[in-house]
């Protein structure tokens, strides 16, 4: 399985944003356990490309990739420190060409039906539907009425109230912020002991919520 099939098939894209270099380890790690497989560190973290590359070697179980990718510059650095994938939140069609020539998973993020084809049509491989709750999970199922071709990963506000909504509109994953990993709490066992729960909890929503459209 390549790692967009993986990335589609467990569901979930923890993003890890504001979090201290030191315990960017403990936090994959708990994400890990709890059965996540996919890692967003977001560039402006201090310290971002040596740590994708440590992550990854640490990890090789996880797909891990730099987030908030604002430019080529910066995706070509994150790809020779060893991202897996690049996720931006707007469409930068350079951004997305030098990606795919690199032959690396392209995400950008986009809102509207002209962004999201756009970016697609530009050789994005998902694209993110961001900020996905402006207009909540209905949305994603207007915009599949005419692409319904586009792969599409809702990003921004989901929780666990509403995640199973979102899949069965149509998303391919999810991508999850502070809703999952909470930068702002003081790094502690207990901490990283409840982060591996609600990581389980997220992938196992995202299960339920698929069982229940092959049941429909």
């Amino acid at each position: 399985m390549g790692y967009l099939d993986t990335i589609k098939e467990n569901g979930v894209v923890a993003i890890i944003r504001g979090a201290a270099p030191e315990n960017i380890f403990e936090i994959a790690k708990a994400l890990s356990e709890g059965g996540v497989k996919t890692l967003e560190i977001t560039v402006e973290t201090p310290k971002v490309m040596s740590l994708i590359e440590s992550v990854r070697s640490k990890f090789p179980n996880l797909i891990v990739g730099a987030g908030t990718v604002l430019d080529p510059e910066t995706a070509r650095a994150a790809i020779l420190a060893g991202s897996q994938f690049i996720f931006s939140p707007t469409v930068n069609e350079e951004t997305i060409r030098l990606t795919k020539r690199y032959g690396v998973i392209s995400i950008p993020g986009a809102l509207t039906p002209t962004e999201i084809l756009t970016a697609y049509e530009h050789g994005a491989d998902v694209i993110k539907v961001f900020p996905a709750n402006i207009y909540g999970p209905s949305y994603l199922k207007d915009v599949h009425g005419p692409l319904p071709h586009i792969p599409l990963m809702p990003t921004g506000g989901i929780d666990l109230h509403n995640v199973t909504d979102y899949i069965q509109t149509g998303a391919v994953a999810v991508g999850l912020g502070s809703a999952l990993v909470n930068t702002k709490k003081t790094m502690t066992k207990e901490y990283f002991d409840e982060l591996t729960k609600k990581a389980a909890s997220f992938v196992e929503a995202v299960n339920q919520a698929r069982q229940g459209l092959y049941i429909e």
